[in-house]
C-alpha cells in the first residue's frame, strides 16, 4: 500500500513541479524580459484577471464546456459506428474511407466559416466543428483495432460455430477496446480546439468567443486567463474520460495503455 500510495504520489506530483516551472520561467519573462505587458502579461496578472472577471469566464467556460462534451458524445457515436461498418461490408469502406480522409485533408480553420454560415452562430456549427476534428481519430483507430484481431481467436469463434455476428461481438469488439480507448483520449484532448475555432469566427458565447473580444481590446490578461481556464478545463476532461476508460476496461493489465 506504502509503495502504490508513493507511487500515485509522485504522478501527481511530478506534473505539478514542471507546472510550477513553467510559471516561474514565464514569470521571469515577463518580469526582466524587457517584454510589454500588453504582449505577456505576468502571471499575477492573470490571476488578478481570473478573480475579476470570473463573472465573463465562468459562463463562457460552461458554453464551450457543453459545445465540447456534445461534439465529443456524437463524434465517437458517429466514428465508432462508422469503424464497425467499414470493418464489417469491405465494399463500404472502399468507397466511404477515401472520403475521411478527404475529410482530413481540408483545414478546420478553412471550414469554420461554412459551418457558421450553414449552421447559424450558435451551438450547432461549433459541435459540428468539435465532431469533424474527433471524428478521424475514432473511426482510425478503431478501425485499426478491429482489422488487427488476432487471426486464431476468430479461427476458434467460427470453429466452435460463432456466426459472423458473434464474432464481432464476442471477439473482435472486445479486442479492439483498447485501441478505441486510445481514440476517445486523443479526441477528449482535442475536441475543444474544434469548439473554440467556431466560437473564433463566429459566436456570441464562450472562451473563444471572450478570447477574440479581449484581442480586440488588447485585454492580454483576460486573454491568458480565458487560455488557462480552457487548458485546465481539458485536462479535467481528459482526467475523467481517462478514469471512465479505466474503469469501463478493468480487465486490461495495469501497465496496458488505459493505466
Amino acid at each position: 500500500m506504502t509503495g502504490n500510495a508513493t507511487a500515485r504520489g509522485m504522478r501527481l506530483l511530478r506534473p505539478l513541479v514542471t507546472l510550477a516551472g513553467l510559471v516561474a520561467v514565464w514569470g521571469a519573462l515577463a518580469r526582466w524580459g524587457h517584454v510589454p505587458p500588453y504582449m505577456l502579461p505576468g502571471p499575477d496578472a492573470v490571476a488578478r484577471a481570473l478573480w475579476t472577471q470570473r463573472a465573463q469566464l465562468a459562463p463562457a467556460a460552461l458554453t464551450t464546456l457543453e459545445e465540447t462534451v456534445l461534439g465529443l458524445v456524437l463524434g465517437i457515436g458517429a466514428g465508432g459506428a462508422l469503424a464497425i461498418g467499414m470493418a464489417v461490408c469491405a465494399p463500404l469502406r472502399r468507397w466511404v474511407m477515401p472520403m475521411v480522409l478527404l475529410s482530413q485533408a481540408v483545414p478546420v480553420f478553412a471550414l469554420a466559416p461554412l459551418l457558421v454560415l450553414w449552421f447559424g452562430f450558435g451551438m450547432a456549427s461549433k459541435v459540428v466543428m468539435a465532431v469533424l476534428v474527433i471524428f478521424f481519430p475514432v473511426t482510425s483507430a478503431l478501425g485499426d483495432g478491429l482489422r488487427q484481431t488476432e487471426p486464431g481467436w476468430m479461427d476458434l469463434a467460427r470453429t466452435m460455430g460463432a456466426t459472423r455476428w458473434r464474432v464481432l461481438v464476442h471477439v473482435r469488439l472486445p479486442a479492439a477496446l483498447p485501441s478505441f480507448a486510445s481514440g476517445v483520449r486523443m479526441a477528449t484532448a482535442i475536441a475543444p480546439i474544434g469548439a473554440v475555432v467556431g466560437e473564433w469566427v463566429g459566436a456570441s458565447s464562450g472562451l473563444g468567443f471572450l478570447m477574440q473580444t479581449a484581442n480586440t481590446r488588447f485585454q492580454t490578461d483576460l486573454m491568458f486567463a480565458a487560455l488557462a481556464v480552457l487548458a485546465v478545463m481539458t485536462v479535467l476532461l481528459w482526467w475523467g474520460v481517462d478514469r471512465l476508460l479505466a474503469r469501463a476496461l478493468y480487465w486490461l493489465p495495469r501497465h496496458a495503455d488505459v493505466d
